[in-house]
């Protein structure tokens, strides 16, 4: 069941530039017919430029399929807006999500993200940037950690180093001249801890948008830091295919992902 999209901040977003429809980012409830207690916050890809539609409501649907009551994160994005205001963004809806869990009937340990091509980038990001809240916060939800419990992360911008780096959204996140330590600091490879939440990773090979470097530099770190993840990389071609459904070659990722929530308690 769809519910009305609801706005992630009271009042105006922190650094909004209007008041316009795209200065005011939306969470969106995704309720199953037998939820499991289990969240999953769903961060659309689009570059940084847009918000796509084709990873929204299919993504939540699946999700409820599996008992997993999704919450569609529209987020802000360039031209607007550049770094922190997304992961301001994701960070909120976590927050709102576990400090609202009782209400929803859901597990407040059971929180993750699942994100998309740059929304994978956003969901990695809060995944090693999160924070565990502002104790003394006049807003009840800022006092709520950011941390998911886990991440998924689907044909994901990982870096924005010029090694493999995706340019759009590079630039449409930073702006055209970054300085290098906000550059490392947004190349999430960089910036695994032992902290940081498991991971599932899949991506196509010959994927000509989002090379296939960025899963494996953030599967490596997950690695070195002892961080539990699954990483499965298809010898095939494309990007933003979101579920793959009918697909001869990797059409079977959707159940090993199911497999993989089971086994994390999802």
């Amino acid at each position: 069941m769809k519910l009305s999209p609801q706005p992630l901040w009271p009042g105006r977003a922190p650094g909004a530039v209007g008041d316009q429809p795209e200065d005011r980012p939306t969470l969106t409830a995704f309720i199953p017919g037998r939820p499991t207690g289990a969240a999953m916050i769903v961060c659309p890809g689009g570059g940084y430029s847009v918000v796509v539609d084709h990873e929204k409501d299919p993504v939540a649907e699946r999700l409820n399929a599996l008992g997993i009551t999704a919450f569609v994160l529209v987020y802000r994005v360039a031209p607007r807006y550049r770094h922190p205001a997304p992961l301001q963004d994701v960070a909120r809806a976590v927050r709102s999500v576990r400090a609202r869990a009782a209400e929803w009937n859901l597990d407040p340990a059971r929180i993750g993200v699942i994100g998309f091509s740059a929304g994978g980038h956003l969901a990695a990001a809060l995944a090693v940037h999160h924070d565990a809240g502002e104790a003394a916060a006049a807003d009840p939800v800022e006092r709520v950690s950011s941390r998911p419990d886990l991440a998924v992360l689907v044909y994901p911008v990982i870096t924005m180093l010029p090694v493999a780096g995706h340019a759009g959204s590079t630039r449409n996140l930073l702006g055209e001249n970054p300085k290098r330590e906000l550059v490392e600091k947004l190349s999430l490879e960089r910036q695994v801890t032992k902290d940081t939440p498991p991971a599932f990773l899949y991506h196509r090979r010959d994927d000509g948008t989002v090379p296939v470097q960025h899963p494996l530099l953030y599967a490596n770190a997950l690695a070195e830091a002892g961080v539990p993840f699954e990483l499965h990389i298809y010898d095939c071609a494309g990007h933003g295919q979101v579920w793959a459904e009918h697909d001869p070659v990797d059409g079977d990722w959707p159940e090993r992902l199911a497999n993989w929530l089971r086994h994390r308690s999802f």
